[in-house]
């Protein structure tokens, strides 16, 4: 495993990255680092785009704006485990900390589904943007997690591809051992989703209809009934030990 600078600054640019590229900032970006961080002019920093891997980049300050000058590559560009998640949008300040979370965890996509019982029909895109960004630069994860605009429940289910693999946890599902269980489900799979319903659970229509769906494998997160911030790390952190990069 490449090891990792933790001792500089991470940032994340929208922009082509190469050897003697300039970046111009956003005046967020600019205030952020040279007032709110107080670099000084010429600091050294990393840089990364999810697309041209992480760049150690001088910084310049500017009245207007200020700059990056891109300098040597310091790592390849990673791709994360080809996994969604999907979840039901909460209140503001859970759905940040799981959107961090989920990004924490390597899910490829980021996707809002409503449901029955969604508590919050709309969601910040923006903001749930900002907070993988955020994520990400904290973490010294390079490939940035999609973001995908809110969804019905049931349109999803309507267009369910047959290689992707929907894991959906269910707190009336037997317990068993989830292990064993992601096993035997993901044998021949590549491709995953892990689906999180909103604070009450699924209605017994939706339910009976990820039930019956294919290919899809129910899952019990165990005997106690968690949070869907809580559930969202559990879940992530089993499908990607048994069947994502923390396998080995």
């Amino acid at each position: 495993m490449t090891r990792l600078d933790f001792t500089s600054q991470r940032l994340f640019v929208d922009a082509p990255l190469s050897e003697g590229a300039r970046v111009e900032l956003s005046r967020e970006q600019g205030n952020y680092l040279f007032n709110v961080l107080r670099l000084s002019e010429g600091a050294r920093l990393l840089v990364f785009n999810g697309r041209d891997g992480e760049w150690r980049a001088l910084a310049h300050a500017a009245k207007k704006a200020a700059t990056l000058t891109v300098e040597t590559r310091t790592r390849e560009q990673e791709f994360l485990p080809d996994v969604d998640y999907l979840f039901a949008p909460l209140k503001h300040a859970r759905l940040d900390y799981m959107a961090q979370k989920a990004v924490e965890m390597g899910a490829r996509r980021l996707r809002p589904v409503l449901t029955r019982r969604t508590q919050a029909s709309r969601i910040n895109l923006d903001r749930l943007r900002a907070n993988a960004i955020e994520a990400a630069e904290q973490c010294g994860i390079i490939a940035l997690a999609e973001i995908f605009p809110e969804e019905k429940l049931d349109r999803v289910l309507d267009q369910w591809p047959d290689d992707r693999l929907l894991i959906f946890c269910d707190e009336a599902a037997a317990i068993a051992d989830p292990v064993a269980a992601l096993r035997a489900a993901g044998a021949g799979f590549e491709k995953f989703a892990v689906l999180i319903g909103p604070e009450g659970g699924f209605d017994q229509t939706e339910r009976a209809r990820l039930r019956e769906l294919a290919p899809v494998a129910p899952l019990s997160l165990g005997p106690r009934v968690l949070r869907a911030d809580t559930a969202a790390v559990a879940a992530l952190t089993l499908v990607q030990t048994v069947l994502g990069d923390l396998a080995g």
